[in-house]
């Protein structure tokens, strides 16, 4: 993994200094501490690359070159691509040769046979741009699922890109300014983002399964080569489980593929033993012993009560898993002030306020886990795609309108200061707007609210854990794999029945099923328990008296948004309406708070 930025211009003074391209690559060193790259084609373009070196280290530096008749193409690219080996034997049948075993030299070697028809091929993840000498244009593509980031902005004729919002804002051609639509993302739709809102003004983000190409004469055109589209379902229950089962084992297997150490994280839920179950196999032939990685709070057992998201607790069952695997197992503790003071670490990572403390213990478990590894495989995307959140199960849940997890933008629209003329309809515009894409055979038409939920979920919600997951990990220069997030089991699981995911009215009930064998019974069959967080009373005490710091504070940025007599109540209530899912209620509301003053602050974020 590795952090890319880049400028396209024909003007020369845009790279007269280039101390302006050192200063963007400085601030991705966290992405790429490994080696750092610039190439500068004056008059032209200038890519900057940061990189984080997992397979062949020695040759696969960037920005890569490559000559062919008298077209050069330069590549900065970030992620792993997971079929390179059938990449490269299509490519070598077609004549081309290799310098190394780098999935760098096969994307750049694929975009010079294919040009932008070569998405189609690329099973992975990744944000990468081709800048063609001759042509003078830049090629940019985001993979299917958008686990890797591209942000984008165009300044008087001027095109940027980068991995991380940070880095575009230390460009001097852009501002970090917000307007009324920045505040309506951060207040009424927050931690998520409109698909493509890059929330501050006037920045954008290409949207998973986006490509586009960018040249000072034509401008920037941008175009979606894949997404989720409904097909007929002809098999069996039987062989939907056989089929969901290969290639959910084939997506984690070619996602063991390092030269640097990997581990997985293991949390004692279904998703992430399964991960670590097929990962330990793997491991075991080759002699080897996996290590697996969980997080916990410090006394949480102690002030733990069970409710219907969360009806007990992970431990024991984590323990289970590692026994039953033969795991290396490494418990993360985090304690109630480390986890708060990192809320605003969490923050300089995603360049945004983000889940409170859900982020800053993702940012902390990552750090202790780099101690001992560069690469990790995760569990995200499996609750989306196999239908194991409560809003496809519960009837009522499932078919009230609005975003599930955030039915509570009344409440949110009470903080805002009266001035800012920002209702519940932004949101509602947005809602009606991602189901006009939903994809759905007539035939299927009795299941359209569970196709709008998956792309919902797919959409919108599922891309803030991506977000979260990409930042928070590579703040620690450590590679996070979501192989659940391989596009083969996204497409075959959307036309898959949900009959057949609801397989004995289990959430994820067919990939239950589907991995029988797999695991022991007890954790196969085990309730969805979600992301553990913090059950301390002493975290929410040291929340409470930093958000009383800045509503006695007159000057405090987010009082230029935030009504004061609103956040009062917030302290006051004990159990306000829950923020965004079941993962953020109030003492993470508080701590949202926290990181919007501190966001403004941090980056002297300008209000239009």
């Amino acid at each position: 993994m590795c952090g890319i930025a880049g400028v396209v211009s024909d003007k020369p003074e845009v790279y007269a200094d280039p101390g302006v391209f050192k200063c963007v690559q400085d601030v991705l060193l966290r992405r790429g501490p490994d080696q750092r790259g610039v190439f500068v084609d004056p008059g032209g373009a200038a890519l900057i690359h940061t990189r984080l070196s997992i397979v062949d280290m020695e040759n696969g530096v960037q920005p890569m070159v490559f000559s062919r008749g008298e077209e050069e193409y330069i590549i900065v690219y970030n992620g792993e691509l997971y079929n390179t080996p059938e990449i490269r034997e299509e490519l070598e049948s077609l004549g081309h040769t290799f310098k190394s075993y780098s999935d760098t030299e096969a994307l750049l070697l694929a975009y010079v046979q294919w040009k932008e028809r070569c998405v189609d091929r690329l099973n992975g993840i990744y944000a990468f741009a081709v800048w063609e000498k001759r042509s003078r244009r830049l090629f940019a593509a985001r993979d299917r699922i958008g686990v890797k980031p591209f942000f984008y902005a165009v300044r008087d004729g001027v095109f940027l890109f980068a991995s991380e919002l940070k880095a575009l804002l230390r460009h001097p051609l852009v501002e970090p300014e917000i307007d009324e639509k920045s505040v309506a993302e951060i207040m009424l739709i927050g931690p998520g983002r409109t698909p493509g809102c890059g929330v501050f003004k006037g920045i954008e983000e290409l949207r998973p399964g986006e490509c586009g190409f960018f040249s000072v004469e034509k401008g920037l055109r941008v175009w979606r080569y894949w997404r989720l589209s409904d097909a007929p379902h002809t098999d069996t229950f039987e062989e939907t489980a056989e089929k969901t089962r290969s290639l959910v084992m084939d997506a984690i297997r070619r996602q063991l593929v390092s030269d640097t150490p990997v581990c997985t994280f293991l949390s004692g839920g279904l998703d992430s033993s399964v991960i670590s179950s097929v990962a330990a196999e793997a491991f075991r032939r080759k002699g080897m012993t996996l290590h697996t990685f969980s997080v916990d709070y410090k006394d949480n057992a102690r002030y733990f009560t069970a409710n219907k998201f969360q009806p007990n607790s992970d431990e024991e069952y984590i323990n289970i898993m590692s026994n039953y695997i033969g795991s290396e197992h490494h418990k993360v503790i985090i304690d109630s002030r480390e986890l708060a003071d990192a809320l605003y670490a969490a923050v300089d990572a995603r360049d945004l306020p983000g889940m409170a403390d859900v982020d800053s213990s993702l940012l902390l478990f990552c750090s202790e886990i780099k101690k001992h590894a560069k690469v990790a495989l995760s569990g995200e995307c499996a609750d989306e795609i196999f239908g194991g959140y409560p809003w496809y199960r519960d009837k009522d849940i499932r078919e009230r309108e609005g975003f599930p997890w955030a039915q509570s933008t009344r409440f949110r629209a009470s903080f805002l200061r009266p001035e800012w003329n920002i209702d519940e309809e932004y949101v509602k515009e947005r809602y009606e707007t991602a189901l006009q894409d939903v994809s759905i055979l007539p035939e299927n038409a009795g299941e359209r609210r569970f196709k709008e939920m998956v792309n919902l979920n797919f959409d919108w919600f599922m891309q803030t854990l991506l977000d979260r997951k990409d930042r928070m990990s590579m703040y620690n220069g450590l590679e996070v794999r979501v192989p659940f997030c391989d596009y083969r089991i996204a497409e075959y699981l959307y036309s898959t029945p949900w009959e057949f995911k609801d397989w004995q009215g289990r959430e994820k009930g067919l990939l239950r099923f589907a991995m029988e064998g797999a695991l022991p019974a007890e954790v196969l069959w085990r309730k969805k328990s979600p992301y553990p967080k913090t059950h301390n009373p002493a975290y929410l005490k040291i929340v409470s008296d930093r958000l009383r710091d800045i509503i006695s504070d007159a000057n405090a940025p987010a009082l230029q948004i935030v009504r004061k007599d609103a956040l009062e109540r917030l302290l006051d209530n004990d159990s306000p309406t829950p923020w965004y899912g079941q993962l953020m209620t109030a003492p993470q509301t508080m701590a949202y708070f926290l990181q919007i003053d501190y966001w403004l602050r941090k980056y002297s974020v300008k209000i239009a």
